[in-house]
């Protein structure tokens, strides 16, 4: 009879967050998170302080889609290796380096444009950013998975998460206070100066070790019937073909024939989940700009004071699904992800009031929080251990496509129609979510009970 394994002392856990590959993911959270709100909601700032109109901003957002589609490239990220670079850094940090060249190059690039009058060569510019971020989350996901044990995974992902957060508070407030204080040129070229953080540490940390293609792939039935079946064919044609099946086949065969007639309607409720709050969001800034509220108010209160309550509303979904369970709190945060979007078309009615500001930011970055928490939750109970990666990349692409393109259409919506029926429309959207919450929350196969309580 194996003895028990031996629970850490709380010295000993905490221990771990002095670890070097914990450490290290704090600072290349960092990296990861400062891109993102440079090319969608400080953008549209930007746009909008220079006059762009509205329908234009809209447009911009579908820039976002880039991180949707980003499991497109994955295997060339995964595979290919780089001139100089790979041999140099290796495959992981040398892919890193070159997509954190190509955010600032980016960067600089908008730094050096006048938006009014070249909304092409912008969009050019906020393409390369956006496609080097979604290149560099690839990179630093398999580098964090490859760089320590499972037994030290959930403390990188926590220190991932602190440092993303950063990043997004550098790229939110800290662009609009530097914007305000001196123009939006040097914000962005304070911007592109922050990418230096994830260079260096690319530059520092070791690369991790990797098996090999074969080794990854020979432990999968679907893979070695394939090379039986294929004995005496080219190499190479059998190499690319058990690549495919293990990359792309097998995920989703997985996920059909374990859920059966019920996999369609998930998808369909991971795809309209947050499509709410994704639909309305690209005309957020241009509301508060046109209202008359200053670049320093929106910064103090959607950015600092916003990401404080969405990290709060996160702590809170953890706490209720861990008391009651997956399918209660689903319900909930599809609720209050849906009526939050409300207050957006309170503020609009009523111009410029900062209570309504504060109000609205406390109410929907809370509620945002929890749903956040508790769909990550849900979809990580959905996902197959064996395929992990993929399943969940896949689930959290299709989570914010549908989102992300309607909110393309948003600029179309306010110009016609104005702030407050766009926000009233965009509420809407989340009514099918919540149905399909119910749904899901009754069926005990799809959320597990919440862990009953000893005594």
């Amino acid at each position: 009879m194996t003895s028990p394994v031996a629970q850490r002392s709380w010295r000993a856990a905490l221990a771990i967050y002095l670890r070097a590959p914990v450490i290290t993911m704090l600072f290349l959270g960092f990296s990861a998170g400062l891109p993102f709100l440079l090319v969608f909601s400080t953008l549209s700032a930007w746009l909008r302080s220079d006059g762009v109109e509205v329908a234009a901003i809209g447009f911009f957002s579908w820039i976002g889609i880039l991180y949707s589609i980003k499991f497109f490239w994955a295997p060339v990220v995964d595979r290919l290796a780089l001139p100089l670079l790979t041999r140099a850094l290796g495959q992981r940090r040398g892919w890193m380096l070159l997509a954190q060249v190509m955010i600032a190059a980016g960067l600089v690039g908008l730094a050096s444009i006048e938006p009014a009058g070249n909304l092409p060569l912008v969009a050019v510019c906020a393409l390369l950013v956006a496609f080097g971020s979604a290149t560099q989350d690839i990179a630093i996901d398999a580098f964090r998975i490859e760089s320590a044990p499972d037994d030290i995974q959930a403390a990188m992902a926590s220190t991932y998460i602190i440092g993303y957060r950063g990043g997004l508070l550098a790229a939110g407030a800290g662009a609009l206070y530097v914007a305000s204080w001196l123009s939006w040129e040097a914000a962005y070229l304070t911007m592109a100066a922050l990418v230096g953080v994830g260079m260096i540490t690319a530059l520092v940390r070791p690369e991790p070790p990797r098996l090999s293609l074969t080794t990854q792939l020979i432990h999968e039935p679907r893979v070695r019937a394939f090379i039986r079946a294929t004995r005496g064919k080219p190499k190479a044609l059998r190499r690319l073909g058990a690549w495919l099946i293990g990359a792309v086949v097998c995920p989703f065969t997985d996920f059909f024939t374990r859920h059966r007639q019920k996999a369609l309607w998930l998808l369909l409720f991971i795809a309209v989940f947050r499509i709410s709050d994704l639909a309305m969001a690209s005309m957020a800034n241009p509301l508060y700009i046109d209202l008359g509220f200053s670049l320093a108010t929106i910064a103090n209160v959607t950015n600092v004071f916003g990401i404080a309550m969405s990290i709060g509303g996160g702590i809170l979904g953890g706490l209720l699904v861990a008391r009651y369970g997956i399918g209660p709190i689903l319900i909930l945060g599809a609720v209050a992800a849906t009526l939050t979007n409300l207050l957006f078309t309170a503020l609009a009615l009523a111009g410029e009031s900062l209570p309504f500001l504060v109000a609205t930011i406390v109410g929907d970055n809370l509620a945002n929080g929890l749903a956040s928490a508790v769909f990550i939750a849900f979809l990580s109970t959905l996902t197959s251990r064996a395929y992990t990666a993929t399943q969940y990349a896949l689930f959290s692409s299709l989570m914010t496509l549908p989102g992300k393109f309607l909110s393309g259409f948003g600029g179309l919506v306010v110009a016609a129609e104005g702030y407050a029926p766009f926000f009233l429309i965009a509420s809407a959207l989340g009514i099918p979510a919540v149905l399909l919450a119910i749904w899901v929350s009754r069926d005990p196969a799809l959320v597990p009970p919440p862990t009953p309580r000893t005594a």
